[in-house]
């Protein structure tokens, strides 16, 4: 009989560890709600030890800080793309590889870089080795005179 509540207890705690994993994050209320399951379906000739369960939820604290700290950090990310990209317009840019070069005239900001399109059209991937100026650089030409 008491293999039939263990294996009940092993099926609830596999599907709230496969929901879990679905939703990928956990607030603390959901955090309390299995600490009181556990505390609830403990075996009783081995209960939790007190220091046990403080030690899990100061490890829920820091893990929920982190999350909380790593979304911070990616609104700041994208707040750097923006400024960065608001600051490509109306200057002179240079692909890293010379084949697209111009005034630029737009830029996109996607998740995973800048795009600056050119007055003429062209699309510069912004990243390491592109040239940007203030103006385009002039071509100086020389002439021999004989």
């Amino acid at each position: 009989m008491a293999v039939d509540a263990t294996s009940s207890v092993s099926k609830s705690t596999s599907t709230s560890t496969s929901s879990s994993s679905q939703k990928a994050t956990l607030n603390y209320d959901n955090f309390l709600q299995l600490l009181i399951a556990q505390m609830k379906n403990q075996d009783p000739t081995d209960p939790m030890d007190a220091s046990e369960q403080v030690a899990q939820l100061a490890t829920f604290s820091q893990v929920e800080q982190t999350i909380q700290t790593n979304t911070k950090l990616d609104t700041l990310l994208a707040s750097s793309s923006l400024t960065q990209a608001g600051s490509y317009v109306g200057k002179y840019m240079e692909s890293a590889d010379g084949t697209v070069k111009g005034i630029v005239d737009s830029v996109k900001v996607y998740s995973d870089g800048i795009i600056a399109t050119t007055k003429d059209g062209g699309k510069i991937l912004v990243q390491a080795g592109i040239t940007v100026a203030n103006q385009a650089p002039t071509t100086t030409t020389t002439s021999n005179d004989t």
